[in-house]
């Protein structure tokens, strides 16, 4: 993992705060209405969202609804297709100013480069979706120690320092909204997906801890816990071959447009996605964690998609 820095930042202009019920009703664009506000903000007045592993799955679609509800974009992930991604966003929001940024955040300097990037656009950061995320499949023990620590920096590490640096400025102005990506594997013990699952019961509790403590600011943070997503995940995480990974999924699209509207309206937490995803989180709210790791185990185990029944 990498090192530890400090480095000051910059406080931002004050603005007007939205009201995030009319918000949700009416995007970015006219959040005014009715409040004392111009209805339509100018080209130079719309709100700036910063949203992380962009390219694809949930991150593009995140992407694609807050430029469809007035934001200008800046857009980050390591890959090659941030550029495509950018290009498939505009012509459904000609209004939006869409940039991107290729950073890889698992480093300290990748995060703060992409943080620069925001601070030179010389505009207030309104909103932000944390989404940038990794996993690894399969036995602890057996599994890559470069691996597992990349899943620690880019789920857990990145998130604290992006975080550090965008709520400091929110703050400062009495308003802004950030969402951070967890997921219903937050609530439960995770064989053959340890520090995966280790990773977002850690953003979950940070999440909530950090909407706590700024709930009397301005500024609300969001945590979005999704269930199997239909994305790149379980290719990159190595996980194809295992039954969860073969099973159903949720449409990027959806988790993407419930996890929005939960952030306009502030909310600490949503479940997105389908109907079976929330029945599966209820159910984890309940059921003991040694039943919820063996249930894990049979889903997660490499090869459970193909053969029999787990014998390990």
């Amino acid at each position: 993992m990498s090192p530890r820095r400090t480095t000051g930042s910059k406080a931002e202009p004050a603005t007007p705060r939205p009201d995030p019920e009319h918000r949700a009703q009416h995007g970015a664009r006219d959040w005014g209405a009715g409040h004392g506000y111009p209805a339509r903000m100018s080209d130079d007045e719309r709100p700036l969202a910063v949203v992380t592993g962009a390219s694809s799955g949930i991150g593009f679609e995140l992407a694609r609804q807050f430029a469809g509800n007035g934001f200008d974009l800046l857009l980050n992930s390591e890959d090659e297709r941030l550029a495509g991604a950018a290009d498939r966003l505009r012509p459904a929001a000609p209004e939006a100013d869409i940039r991107t940024v290729r950073a890889d955040l698992r480093t300290y300097d990748g995060v703060e480069q992409l943080y620069a990037e925001t601070a030179a656009a010389g505009r207030p950061v309104s909103a932000a979706a944390l989404n940038a995320g990794v996993g690894r499949g399969g036995p602890f023990l057996e599994n890559d120690l470069a691996d597992e620590a990349e899943v620690i920096d880019l789920n857990i590490s990145s998130t604290v320092h992006l975080a550090k640096r965008l709520l400091r400025g929110m703050a400062a102005r009495g308003e802004g909204r950030l969402l951070i990506t967890s997921s219903i594997a937050s609530t439960m013990p995770g064989p053959h997906q340890a520090v995966y699952n280790a990773s977002k019961s850690f953003l979950q509790s940070f999440t909530e801890a950090l909407a706590d403590e700024l709930r009397d600011t301005g500024v609300t943070v969001t945590s979005v816990m999704p269930g199997p997503t239909d994305t790149d995940f379980f290719r990159r995480a190595g996980m194809e071959d295992t039954r969860i990974g073969r099973g159903p999924k949720d449409d990027p699209a959806q988790v993407a447009e419930q996890a929005f509207a939960a952030l306009m309206k502030g909310k600490p937490k949503a479940v997105t996605g389908s109907a079976r995803t929330k029945v599966q989180e209820a159910a984890n709210g309940v059921l003991p964690d040694s039943v919820k790791a063996a249930a894990h185990r049979l889903m997660a185990r490499p090869g459970s998609g193909t053969t029999g029944p787990d014998r390990g």
